[in-house]
């Protein structure tokens, strides 16, 4: 994979001028190597009162701190990393960026918008298609790197990712995969699955297309046993925190999709990149996202609420998300 080092963006100096005045001042110790595993410390962070955007700094320390709180507190005994567990963290060495990415998390426009940093699309995101954002080998990961430089990226690039409330996200994957018509390939590799196994007397067209995957079966497919036996689960389903592991790796920001606009505009802040426009969603997207979810979850049993609940309930408490008052839990 093509690495991209086009000579753009801050220096060394202006970008740690940049992080200063965020708050990430301090930086963590090199993460411990151990055969081809890798883990991180926690940052080291001191707010600094200086700077336009104090205010959204301490909001992100405070979400660092709330982080790592509950890594320390639900966390026990977690195995070292191995190189395919950092696919997903895309490495801008430009700008000096790590992301991780969660599907169904804006990750998209964040794929196009490193992109337009690095020259693609004449630097504006909106004019990169969407599978040519997502086309295999477009931006490097963090696996494809050897162990020594993993560590000196982990050790001094800026590492963000962006989470979102789990069961809105679920319901979004389920819609936007199994439920829309341009889901075809995920219908016919995952809701043909579902249905020959969860569905008593299915039709051949179901069982030939699974085009017609219901909520509820679903989310009976989450909690089969035999689904994570046969593996990790699918990424746009997969918990944010299996996919991003916040509990090795040191995120100094965690931005989320309900403050989409200025969590964005913090991180391209400070990557130097200021007056680049993230891409805004239509408006009235993220309230319908939320009614959507609300629907989706209101006929499920509470029993099935509970059980999923579990199975979630990790990116709940790491990224500080309340349970919906929708659900029936008790």
């Amino acid at each position: 994979v093509e690495i991209l080092t086009r000579s753009v963006g801050p220096t060394e100096r202006s970008r740690a001028t940049l992080w200063a005045q965020a708050g990430l001042a301090g930086r963590g110790e090199a993460p411990c190597r151990r055969s081809t595993t890798w883990t991180s410390r926690a940052p080291s962070v001191a707010l600094s009162p200086q700077g336009p955007r104090s205010a959204l700094a301490e909001v992100h320390r405070q979400r660092r701190e709330l982080l790592h709180r509950a890594c320390s507190r639900h966390t026990r005994r977690q195995r070292l990393l191995r190189p395919e567990d950092l696919r997903h963290v895309l490495v801008d060495d430009a700008r000096g960026l790590l992301y991780c990415y969660v599907p169904k998390v804006a990750c998209t426009n964040w794929k196009r918008v490193l992109l337009a940093l690095n020259g693609r699309g004449s630097g504006d995101p909106r004019a990169i298609p969407a599978p040519d954002a997502h086309a295999p080998g477009r931006l490097p990961s963090l696996a494809d790197f050897s162990p020594a430089e993993v560590n000196r990226r982990l050790r001094t690039y800026l590492a963000f990712l962006f989470v979102r409330e789990p069961f809105e996200r679920l319901a979004s994957a389920y819609r936007n995969k199994l439920q829309r018509p341009w889901g075809a390939a995920f219908q016919r590799r995952f809701g043909t699955d579902i249905v020959r196994r969860l569905r008593p007397h299915p039709s051949p067209d179901a069982l030939a297309r699974g085009h017609d995957v219901r909520f509820a079966e679903f989310l009976a497919y989450l909690l089969d046993p035999r689904t994570r036996r046969e593996g990790p689960l699918n990424e746009h389903w997969e918990r944010a925190h299996a996919l991003c592991h916040p509990c090795r790796l040191r995120y100094d920001v965690v931005g989320k999709f309900e403050t989409l606009a200025e969590d964005a505009a913090f991180v391209l802040g400070l990557a130097g990149a200021p007056g680049l426009r993230f891409p805004e969603p239509p408006p009235g997207a993220r309230a319908a996202a939320r009614d959507r979810a609300e629907r989706l979850f209101r006929d499920i049993s509470p029993f099935y609420q509970r059980r999923l609940f579990g199975l979630y309930k990790m990116d709940f408490l790491l990224f500080n998300y309340s349970v919906p008052s929708y659900l029936r839990l008790r």
